[in-house]
């Protein structure tokens, strides 16, 4: 059992490229159910999964993503894909989540020191949900990083993103459409043991 855990872990990628089909709700529900099962600090369970999976919806919001990054500033000490998303953002075929079928936005209180420590451990169970059953995944951080654009937090208010949480990250979802990509090779000097 641990080998196809480990197995499964190592052949994840991130995926950029999708085919235009929907995945069904049984998927929906088991990467759903992964979601709600990963821990959180001192099981607090304040996170929300808002899946999005309408066309018209999903093209509306990246039209928002694209003009926040347009009108959004960045200096050369910016984290350095913040400034590629807003480069990226002046191709008008640009487009935050890479064309995906489903995208789920994972929030959490404003105040709860934890929010993005537990978002992130869901997203992970996302990811290898979705990988153990043929799908593909990307952590999208457009939407974290735009977190206090009026706009855009307007856009996801009116479709049930309280207003009071913080977006953590999120995650394409779809069927991956060509190659899977290779693992990149392992950075050397970043374990440290002390027996």
């Amino acid at each position: 059992m641990e080998k196809l855990i480990l197995e499964n872990i190592k052949s994840r990628r991130s995926i950029r490229k999708y085919m235009d089909k929907q995945i069904n709700d049984e998927s929906l529900n088991m990467l759903l159910e992964a979601a709600i099962y990963a821990p959180s600090g001192s099981n607090n369970q304040s996170w929300l999964f808002t899946v999005i999976q309408n066309k018209a919806v999903l093209q509306q919001l990246n039209i928002i993503v694209r003009e926040a990054f347009l009108e959004s500033e960045v200096n050369e000490n910016d984290y350095p894909a913040r400034k590629a998303a807003k480069k990226k953002a002046e191709n008008e075929n640009y487009n935050f989540y890479y064309n995906a079928p489903t995208l789920i936005i994972a929030s959490n209180v404003n105040n709860y020191p934890n929010a993005v420590a537990d978002c992130s451990v869901a997203l992970q169970n996302i990811f290898l949900t979705a990988n153990s059953i043929d799908l593909g995944t990307c952590w999208i951080n457009q939407l974290s990083w735009l977190n206090d654009n009026i706009k855009v937090r307007e856009f996801l208010f009116h479709i049930g993103l309280p207003i009071d949480h913080k977006i953590c990250g999120a995650s394409s979802v779809g069927f991956i459409d060509g190659q899977v990509p290779k693992a990149p090779l392992r950075k050397e000097n970043t374990i440290n043991i002390i027996k």
